[in-house]
């Protein structure tokens, strides 16, 4: 069965390529989006951090045989520790300063750790094998379906709106969002407000490590893995609106099945619809589909 011409199964196939790309794109995109949303710091070293938790489940397997499914819980939370540290000693000092300082000094915290684990590793590709419960492929009858890439949608696209929820619509979400807005205001109330703001970056650091951890199967675990995807999922942000959290959610899924799409039906504009996309929309609502006009 054919459709435009084009096999049926090799369309649903890069579609469904596309929706994996779509969940990296989005989980990413969410955790920059949390952090500029509620911190207004653009994080430059999110690729880094999605590369330490790629690197930190293989090291988990190859010298402490610790399997994925612990080191998807563990590795989030030691490269989110990482990044707590980053916030305590580093970043916290620049909150009221110019957008510029904090994107200066998290490109020097990604050139920096990139340079550490190329020393250490090269700049090849590490494998990392799937889970055996998620290896094979289910046969739909239209097409054959991968266990593990329909995991890594599931996967991501739980944790996303659970996010999502908890920022938009319960208590502690509100607390964030005022604490962030006026943090004196909040502190009246008995809340520790740099604490939390200290967890909030903690955790947009641990999606990027979670994000890490579901991707090392997928891709080889490089030092460079997270500096490839870095600026296509600043693209995703900017089209979304910087620091909508639903935004960056949808955006990220569209714009990974329309790239899927673009590699069947027009290859050559593959590695650039992204941001042929993001200029489009710039031109028409500079601030991205789902921001809030200032």
């Amino acid at each position: 069965m054919e459709l435009f011409g084009i096999p049926l199964q090799a369309l649903l196939s890069q579609l469904l390529l596309g929706l994996v790309n779509g969940s990296f794109y989005a989980m990413l995109s969410l955790g920059l989006a949390v952090i500029f949303g509620l911190l207004n710091v653009i994080n430059f070293a999110h690729g880094t951090l999605y590369m330490l938790g790629a690197f930190a489940a293989w090291i988990g397997l190859s010298y402490f045989n610790i399997n994925y499914w612990v080191m998807l819980i563990l590795a989030p939370l030691i490269v989110g520790a990482f990044g707590i540290v980053i916030e305590k000693t580093m970043l916290r000092w620049l909150y009221k300063l110019d957008h510029l300082y904090g994107l200066l000094l998290t490109f020097g915290i990604t050139l920096m750790v990139e340079g550490i684990f190329r020393s250490i590793y090269g700049v090849s590709g590490q494998p990392y094998s799937v889970p055996d419960a998620l290896q094979g492929a289910t046969n739909l009858g239209f097409m054959v379906l991968p266990n593990y890439r329909a995991w890594v949608v599931l996967a991501s696209v739980v944790v996303c709106f659970s996010t999502w929820f908890v920022i938009e619509k319960t208590r502690l979400g509100a607390y964030l969002r005022a604490g962030t807005e006026n943090p004196k205001l909040v502190e009246a109330f008995g809340i520790n407000v740099p604490l939390m703001v200290t967890l909030t970056y903690g955790f947009g650091v641990a999606l990027a490590a979670f994000a890490g951890v579901l991707a090392a199967p997928v891709i080889q675990v490089s030092p460079l893995m997270g500096s490839n995807l870095i600026i296509v999922v600043f693209a995703v942000v900017v089209i979304g609106g910087m620091g909508s959290i639903l935004g960056s959610i949808v955006t990220g899924l569209g714009l990974g099945v329309i790239e899927g799409l673009t590699r069947v039906f027009y290859p050559e504009l593959s590695a650039t619809v992204v941001f042929i996309i993001m200029a489009i929309v710039l031109m028409i609502r500079p601030a991205g589909l789902f921001g809030k006009e200032k």
